[in-house]
């Protein structure tokens, strides 16, 4: 399943922050650092289940897109974290 929203976050602290929420928030679904760039950050975490994070520039903040087979409801925590961008619901 995909998610998606906009923070007021720059790019680079929603990868940092999802780093550390991956690793540490969710003790029984922790998911580490694979691979990364300055848009995107994969995770590998239980039974070898993917994560997918990548950021983009918009308007009025910067679109966080998520996704995975099995961590959804750990993904919907991490975005609950993140500051809404104006005119987000």
């Amino acid at each position: 399943m995909m998610h998606e929203m906009t923070t007021t976050l720059s790019g680079e602290e929603v990868l940092a922050r999802a780093k550390t929420f991956f690793a540490e928030r969710v003790p029984q679904y922790s998911a580490f650092p694979e691979t990364e760039g300055p848009s995107y950050a994969t995770f590998r975490g239980q039974g070898g289940e993917e994560i997918a994070v990548a950021v983009f520039a918009e308007k009025n903040g910067v679109k966080v897109r998520a996704t995975s087979m099995l961590h959804d409801q750990t993904i919907g925590r991490f975005l609950s974290t993140l500051p809404r961008a104006e005119g987000e619901s």
